[in-house]
């Protein structure tokens, strides 16, 4: 394993340190000023309300911004100050009410359909100085190469009409969504050419994520007892705080910084180990990690990403996959929180959360199949 024992105690020691901080509240995002921008733009969010959304739009206010939202009007938020909301819908082209106005910039968030960059194109081009397109590491086409930069290949559509497929044409084949992504970051050029820059975060992770794929790590190692780990604790993860990724988005809109970045960190490429023993230290369950290797794993139809969150094997055909460099996104001031403040920040949102949605996981391996799994793994070893 690349990382030491006394890797791990020093580590663990730092994330203990900080999350006791973060439990205190003295690293709430809250309770930290936040400086008010030389100039004030005037910022359209498309979306704004899922996960990253509110995050980019509470941390524009705070930094003096005006803020126009364009979404379907179906998840309303209370705002700490005000903030212009405009409804329409992409999915049935109805963007009526983008039309005749202008904004300094647009932060197009949640478009995995290239027709609706180009829809929106149709209507902002000329009428927007800056376009930022959320868009995702998947779209890199070789996911076995370590060390890729925002110039590697991208994946290519192979279908008959890139314009024609929609969100049920994704759900029902998820392997066209780096494609689909792919092709949006080129209708964005095409249409804001000179003024766009094109954001490809890794997993985004912390409070208010609803799919779990970060969230079931904390969650599963606060509950104490025996934990199912994955490979030896040397496989890379990628992650960013979606506090991180929508400030640093904001930043980015206020400096004008244009390109394409891959937006996750805080390193090059974290161990597993050290992102479970970072998790480890923000809880005081005593959790086991019990490191199973991806052979056995495979045998026992443990599946990467799926029951083994925010994990794919390090090698073979995913040696890359979580080991794309982040230089040029630091560079231009991508900066991040400490993992434990994120674990602990995670787990307080959890708990605010419904018990039925609470009770109902949506990643991460089922309780009675990991223990199954625990105890092959140790009848096995002992036999």
């Amino acid at each position: 394993m690349s990382t030491t024992r006394r890797d791990m105690l020093k580590l663990g020691a730092l994330a203990g340190a900080v999350g006791l901080v973060a439990k205190s509240g003295l690293l709430s995002a809250a309770d930290v000023p936040v400086a008010r921008a030389a100039k004030p733009l005037r910022i359209l969010i498309l979306g704004g309300t899922g996960f990253t959304g509110p995050h980019q739009v509470r941390y524009a206010l705070a930094r003096g911004h005006r803020i126009t939202l364009f979404n379907r009007g179906r998840r309303p938020q209370d705002w700490p100050a005000g903030v212009e909301e405009l409804t329409g819908d992409r999915e049935t082209g109805d963007l009526a009410a983008l039309a005749g106005r202008e904004w300094d910039v647009c932060i197009d968030n949640p478009t995995s359909v290239p027709h609706w960059v180009r829809d929106v194109g149709e209507v902002l081009q000329g009428k927007v100085g800056h376009y930022i397109f959320i868009s995702t590491l998947s779209v890199y086409a070789d996911s076995a190469t370590p060390g890729q930069d925002e110039d590697a290949p991208l994946a290519r559509y192979t279908g008959a009409d890139i314009m024609k497929e929609t969100r049920e044409t994704l759900r029902a084949n998820m392997a066209l969504y780096g494609p689909m992504k792919a092709a949006c970051e080129a209708e964005a050029e095409k249409w804001f050419p000179g003024i766009t820059t094109i954001i490809r975060p890794g997993l985004i992770v912390g409070p208010g994520d609803e799919t779990d794929r970060f969230s079931y790590w904390p969650l599963r190692i606060a509950r104490g007892g025996d934990v199912l780990a994955p490979g030896d604790g040397s496989d890379p993860t990628q992650i960013i705080d979606a506090r991180d990724l929508a400030e640093w988005t904001i930043r980015v809109a206020e400096s004008r910084t244009l390109g394409k970045f891959n937006a996750m960190g805080p390193n090059y490429a974290m161990s597993m180990a050290a992102m479970l023993h970072g998790i480890q230290a923000v809880t005081t369950a005593g959790a086991r990690l019990h490191w199973v290797p991806v052979e056995f794993l495979r045998e026992h139809d443990v599946s990467p990403w799926g029951d083994m969150p925010a994990w794919v094997p390090g090698s073979g055909e995913t040696a890359g996959f979580a080991r794309h460099r982040n230089d040029r996104a630091i560079a231009a001031g991508l900066s991040f929180r400490p993992l434990a403040t994120t674990a602990a920040d995670t787990l307080e949102w959890f708990a605010t959360l419904p018990a039925e949605r609470q009770a109902q996981l949506r990643a991460g391996i089922e309780p009675e199949r990991e223990a199954e799994v625990l105890k092959a793994w140790r009848a096995q070893r002992q036999g």
